[in-house]
């Protein structure tokens, strides 16, 4: 603003500007606009007496919906519409139960609105006379390759099992039916179960022994005729049967374990098919039991008369399972019959006979007789040291198959045999010349449970060599007639590493149990394994529990011919008239 220079100065500053002068001598004022303060008025602050925050609603706050929530609580959104994008989610957006003031209902007028579909209609290309020529040309390309119809079936099922044959490891575990196995000994409801034991708590057990001592030594063992290591499937050898007789004679009634016990020689005394079980417990699948007398301060594993241990099982860790069918010839019993008989007569018929033997400082405790023909074994009495601080020693009766001279040292030999009793999956006659490590590796993963106990059985006895033959039927449906396809040597070490058998790991797992055991009464006790769980139970049974006349005393019918003696004699007698 230019004002003349006659104007009062003073008027000007008063207005709050600044004069200047210009070219022209004359006063320039710069005006300011200074803003004035407005007025503030403080608001009406309500005192909490019982707390913090207001204690009356204001009037444009009434009727607004509130939700309570605590500082703990977690806010996982701030509004939601639908809380359709949040249901695949319930835990990471809300905790508990969240309340429903917030959710959104629709009108009767929203529920009545539908979006309609503008997507085009999608038009064939063709024609319907041009359609079906195409379905039936495609219908015949498939008949051709074999894709449709009963024919057509028939060929896709004979590709997926040969596909099956060529590739058995893909199919391990698809479509596999999981079958229920029976347990080895009737459980009685009076036998009280006094401990379990899941498989997965002895895991990490181990134990590094002493080497053995050779306490006593029995039997006489016949030389192996190397002849039988020159056997091939063009020069195949019918497998002959034996009358030699087998003593599977269990621990208490060992004579020469009860002289030894009488003795105080060991506190714990066991055969090696027993202690072999326990060590491999494990890789076992189907159900087995062992008898555990407590009498002072020892302790006797013992098998019963009839107990499923004195046979070998067949392919008992296999994918497929094995059918518990007694009348079926490939079934659990029928093989293990099987398979037991083709052990003994090939330990047997691999011996020389009539030659030289090898005998010990005992004879065979188990001869009944002169005339009866004995087979050849030896037996090897070792103790070990299991626990120096209670001073627990296990003796344990190993047993010998045979002996061969290897540039003129004598050295022990286990003699076992492997059978073949499904010709279609594995033909041995083809791969057993050229692929004879994929057969036994075959046949290790198919029986993981007894190729382990009888390395630990060789490695019990000191054995130096494993003799292994392949013995197959001599027909698909024929299980009595068998021929030998070949032999295999393997060192007991050697292959305990190959299958992953550790040897201080079996010995924590029977340190376990002896400690466990030795803690308990004297008495009679049954350690059984589960039948369809990785699990073992110790029972607490009678002294007479498996006597011929304890069903029968402890059966229903018993009971009540004890309350009601009377009314029971006279049928008991007219039983015995007829």
């Amino acid at each position: 603003a230019i004002i003349d220079a006659s104007g009062p100065l003073s008027h000007v500053k008063s207005l709050g500007g600044t004069c200047t002068k210009d070219k022209n001598e004359h006063l320039v004022t710069n005006y300011f606009l200074y803003s004035m303060p407005v007025a503030y008025r403080v608001p009406q602050v309500e005192e909490n007496q019982d707390g913090w925050g207001p204690c009356t609603v204001p009037e444009h706050l009434k009727e607004v919906p509130f939700a309570p929530f605590s500082k703990g609580d977690k806010i996982g959104k701030a509004s939601d519409w639908t809380q359709a994008a949040y249901q695949k989610f319930p835990g990471r957006y809300q905790q508990g139960q969240v309340t429903a003031v917030f959710n959104f209902f629709a009108n009767e007028e929203e529920e009545s609105f539908h979006l309609v579909d503008n997507r085009p209609v999608k038009t064939t290309k063709y024609g319907q006379r041009r359609f079906q020529q195409n379905r039936f040309q495609q219908q015949r390309r498939d008949r051709d390759q074999g894709k449709g119809g009963p024919d057509g079936d028939k060929k896709n099922q004979s590709k997926q099992q040969q596909q099956q044959k060529r590739m058995p490891w893909q199919q391990y575990g698809r479509d596999q039916q999981r079958t229920t196995y029976s347990s080895s000994v009737e459980i009685r409801p009076e036998w009280a179960v006094i401990e379990q034991i899941p498989f997965a708590s002895l895991a990490k057990l181990s134990c590094n022994v002493t080497e053995p001592e050779d306490v006593v030594r029995c039997g006489e063992l016949e030389y192996y005729d190397k002849a039988y290591d020159r056997i091939t499937v063009k020069s195949e050898t019918p497998l002959e049967k034996t009358r030699r007789a087998f003593r599977n004679v269990t621990t208490s009634d060992d004579p020469v374990i009860r002289r030894l016990a009488s003795s105080n020689t060991a506190r714990v005394f066991a055969t090696d098919s027993i202690l072999t079980t326990l060590m491999c417990i494990k890789s076992s699948v189907y159900s087995w039991d062992i008898l555990v007398t407590r009498v002072g301060d020892k302790l006797f594993f013992d098998k019963r008369e009839n107990s499923n241990l004195n046979l070998l099982t067949v392919n008992e860790t296999a994918p497929d399972p094995v059918p518990e069918d007694k009348d079926n010839l490939n079934g659990i019993q029928q093989l293990a019959l099987e398979a037991t008989t083709i052990n003994q007569n090939f330990s047997q018929q691999v011996l020389a006979k009539g030659g030289p033997k090898k005998k010990f400082d005992e004879a065979n405790p188990f001869v009944s007789s002169e005339d009866e023909e004995l087979a050849s074994c030896a037996y090897r009495y070792r103790k070990w040291k299991l626990n120096d601080d209670d001073n627990v020693d296990i003796l344990v009766r190993c047993e010998l198959d045979g002996v061969i001279n290897n540039k003129g040292e004598d050295q022990y030999l286990s003699l076992k045999a492997l059978n073949e009793n499904d010709l279609r999956t594995q033909d041995w006659r083809k791969k057993i010349e050229s692929q004879r490590g994929a057969v036994l590796a075959f046949e290790t993963k198919n029986n993981k449970n007894k190729m382990a106990k009888w390395t630990a059985a060789a490695l019990l006895a000191g054995a130096d060599m494993i003799k292994l033959g392949y013995v197959s039927r001599l027909g698909p449906r024929d299980n009595i007639n068998h021929v030998i396809l070949g032999t295999q040597v393997c060192k007991p070490k050697e292959f305990a590493t190959q299958i992953n058998l550790n040897m201080d790991h079996c010995w924590g797992i029977v340190r376990a149990l002896v400690d466990m055991l030795l803690k308990l009464d004297e008495g009679k006790y049954l350690l059984i394994k589960d039948p369809n769980k990785e699990l073992l139970r110790l029972y607490a049974v009678p002294e007479d529990a498996f006597e011929s006349n304890y069903a029968d005393e402890h059966s229903p019918a018993a009971e009540e011919t004890l309350v009601e003696p009377a009314a029971a004699a006279p049928k008991e007698s007219e039983a015995a008239d007829d």
